[in-house]
């Protein structure tokens, strides 16, 4: 599986992030799992003519030591469709601006 990986957290930078993820992602029923949504205008034009697929997301990973988020866009409305596949270079770009824009704003940029 593709992942973007962010390891060696720190203990204080987990719980900030889990506080964070728990308040604005929290939608699944694993402890840990996060789906953050991805914005429309970053969608594949397959994606885009999905509707009933729609919204589509990355889901994130937390650990003790490391988020990883996989790189597979995926929906909750299907197991299996054309339009989940895994992320263009602008939906890897936006990925990663969000979570430098969440570090940020967390101020665990250092």
């Amino acid at each position: 599986m593709k992942q973007f990986v962010v390891d060696e957290l720190r203990r204080a930078d987990y719980n900030t992030l889990k506080t964070y993820l728990n308040d604005n992602f929290r939608d699944a029923a694993i402890d840990g799992i996060y789906w953050l949504p991805i914005a429309t205008q970053v969608l594949s034009d397959i994606q885009i003519n999905h509707k009933d697929c729609q919204p589509f997301y990355f889901v994130i990973d937390l650990e003790f030591d490391r988020m990883s988020i996989e790189l597979l866009v995926r929906t909750k409305n299907r197991v299996q469709c054309a339009c989940m596949a895994y992320a263009t270079e602008k939906q890897c770009i936006w990925l990663i601006r969000q979570v430098d824009k969440m570090f940020e704003q967390l101020e665990m940029t250092s």
